[in-house]
Protein backbone atom coordinates (compact mmCIF):
# COMPACT_ATOMS: atom_id res chain seq x y z
CA UNK A 1 0.00 0.00 0.00
CA UNK A 2 1.70 3.63 -1.02
CA UNK A 3 1.83 6.27 1.48
CA UNK A 4 -0.39 9.32 0.90
CA UNK A 5 2.33 11.35 1.97
CA UNK A 6 6.03 11.07 1.13
CA UNK A 7 8.34 9.55 4.27
CA UNK A 8 9.28 12.21 6.81
CA UNK A 9 13.19 11.40 6.18
CA UNK A 10 12.62 12.40 2.12
CA UNK A 11 11.09 15.52 3.07
CA UNK A 12 13.39 16.47 6.12
CA UNK A 13 16.68 15.19 3.46
CA UNK A 14 15.24 17.18 0.32
CA UNK A 15 14.66 20.21 2.61
CA UNK A 16 18.00 19.73 4.08
CA UNK A 17 19.59 19.81 0.87
CA UNK A 18 17.68 23.04 -0.49
CA UNK A 19 18.38 25.54 2.53
CA UNK A 20 21.99 23.94 2.45
CA UNK A 21 22.30 24.71 -1.52
CA UNK A 22 21.10 27.74 -1.30
CA UNK A 23 23.38 29.31 2.10
CA UNK A 24 26.09 27.90 0.25
CA UNK A 25 25.24 29.93 -2.40
CA UNK A 26 24.87 33.27 -0.53
CA UNK A 27 28.15 32.52 0.99
CA UNK A 28 29.79 31.95 -2.08
CA UNK A 29 28.40 35.36 -3.46
CA UNK A 30 30.48 36.88 -1.04
CA UNK A 31 33.90 34.53 -2.01
CA UNK A 32 33.05 32.13 0.70
CA UNK A 33 31.49 28.41 1.37
CA UNK A 34 29.63 26.66 4.49
CA UNK A 35 33.03 24.42 4.87
CA UNK A 36 35.08 28.36 5.55
CA UNK A 37 32.26 29.81 7.25
CA UNK A 38 32.51 26.98 9.73
CA UNK A 39 36.33 27.02 9.79
CA UNK A 40 36.42 30.51 10.06
CA UNK A 41 33.40 30.58 12.91
CA UNK A 42 35.65 28.14 15.14
CA UNK A 43 38.73 29.85 14.92
CA UNK A 44 36.69 33.36 16.28
CA UNK A 45 34.91 31.09 18.65
CA UNK A 46 38.35 29.71 19.97
CA UNK A 47 41.43 31.66 19.00
CA UNK A 48 44.54 30.03 18.24
CA UNK A 49 43.81 26.26 17.66
CA UNK A 50 44.91 23.62 16.91
CA UNK A 51 44.14 21.81 13.65
CA UNK A 52 43.26 18.72 14.97
CA UNK A 53 40.92 20.55 17.71
CA UNK A 54 39.52 22.50 14.90
CA UNK A 55 39.06 18.95 13.08
CA UNK A 56 36.88 18.23 15.46
CA UNK A 57 34.91 21.37 15.72
CA UNK A 58 33.97 21.58 11.95
CA UNK A 59 33.19 17.96 11.36
CA UNK A 60 35.77 18.11 8.60
CA UNK A 61 38.69 15.69 8.34
CA UNK A 62 41.81 14.86 7.31
CA UNK A 63 42.66 15.52 3.41
CA UNK A 64 39.75 17.52 2.80
CA UNK A 65 40.61 20.05 5.79
CA UNK A 66 44.15 19.91 4.96
CA UNK A 67 42.52 21.25 1.32
CA UNK A 68 40.45 24.52 2.66
CA UNK A 69 43.33 25.12 5.19
CA UNK A 70 45.70 25.41 2.05
CA UNK A 71 43.31 27.51 0.21
CA UNK A 72 42.36 29.74 3.25
CA UNK A 73 45.71 29.80 3.96
CA UNK A 74 46.70 31.24 0.70
CA UNK A 75 43.89 33.21 0.12
CA UNK A 76 45.26 35.40 3.11
CA UNK A 77 43.01 34.28 5.74
CA UNK A 78 44.78 32.13 8.22
CA UNK A 79 48.10 31.67 9.33
CA UNK A 80 49.11 27.76 9.95
CA UNK A 81 52.47 27.82 12.28
CA UNK A 82 54.20 24.25 13.27
CA UNK A 83 55.11 23.32 17.04
CA UNK A 84 58.11 23.69 18.00
CA UNK A 85 58.20 21.04 20.08
CA UNK A 86 56.07 18.75 17.89
CA UNK A 87 56.55 19.61 14.12
CA UNK A 88 53.29 17.20 13.22
CA UNK A 89 51.14 20.03 14.84
CA UNK A 90 49.53 22.64 13.46
CA UNK A 91 48.67 25.96 15.37
CA UNK A 92 45.99 27.75 13.23
CA UNK A 93 45.39 31.72 13.95
CA UNK A 94 43.12 34.55 11.86
CA UNK A 95 45.13 37.21 10.21
CA UNK A 96 43.51 40.43 9.87
CA UNK A 97 41.69 39.36 6.66
CA UNK A 98 40.26 36.30 7.79
CA UNK A 99 38.68 38.58 10.78
CA UNK A 100 37.12 40.60 7.63
CA UNK A 101 36.11 37.40 5.88
CA UNK A 102 34.27 36.40 9.34
CA UNK A 103 32.45 39.58 9.31
CA UNK A 104 31.25 39.55 5.74
CA UNK A 105 30.16 36.34 6.02
CA UNK A 106 28.36 36.72 8.87
CA UNK A 107 26.07 39.88 7.79
CA UNK A 108 25.15 36.86 4.87
CA UNK A 109 24.55 34.07 7.27
CA UNK A 110 22.49 36.39 9.40
CA UNK A 111 20.79 37.76 6.17
CA UNK A 112 20.04 34.22 5.14
CA UNK A 113 18.48 33.23 8.45
CA UNK A 114 16.35 36.19 8.37
CA UNK A 115 14.99 34.78 5.07
CA UNK A 116 14.87 31.37 6.46
CA UNK A 117 12.54 32.63 9.31
CA UNK A 118 10.45 34.99 7.12
CA UNK A 119 6.60 34.51 7.32
CA UNK A 120 7.24 32.32 10.39
CA UNK A 121 5.95 33.39 14.20
CA UNK A 122 8.19 33.03 17.66
CA UNK A 123 5.84 29.91 18.15
CA UNK A 124 5.66 28.40 14.71
CA UNK A 125 9.93 28.37 14.91
CA UNK A 126 9.72 26.91 18.68
CA UNK A 127 7.93 24.65 17.22
CA UNK A 128 10.33 23.68 14.24
CA UNK A 129 13.29 23.63 16.68
CA UNK A 130 11.48 21.30 18.92
CA UNK A 131 10.38 18.81 15.79
CA UNK A 132 13.62 18.95 14.53
CA UNK A 133 15.29 18.03 17.55
CA UNK A 134 12.71 15.25 18.11
CA UNK A 135 13.28 13.99 14.69
CA UNK A 136 17.24 13.69 15.52
CA UNK A 137 16.53 12.00 18.58
CA UNK A 138 14.13 9.31 16.70
CA UNK A 139 16.99 8.82 14.15
CA UNK A 140 19.57 8.09 16.68
CA UNK A 141 17.72 6.14 19.33
CA UNK A 142 19.70 6.17 22.94
CA UNK A 143 21.13 3.00 23.74
CA UNK A 144 18.35 0.69 26.03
Amino acid sequence: MEPVHPPIGLLLARSAKAVSRAFDDALAAEGGSVSVWLILLALMRGGHRMQSELADEVGIQGPTLTHHLNGMEDAGLLLRNREPDNRRIHRIELTDGGRAMFHRLRRVAMAYDARLRSGFTEAELDMVRDLLERLAGNANPAPG
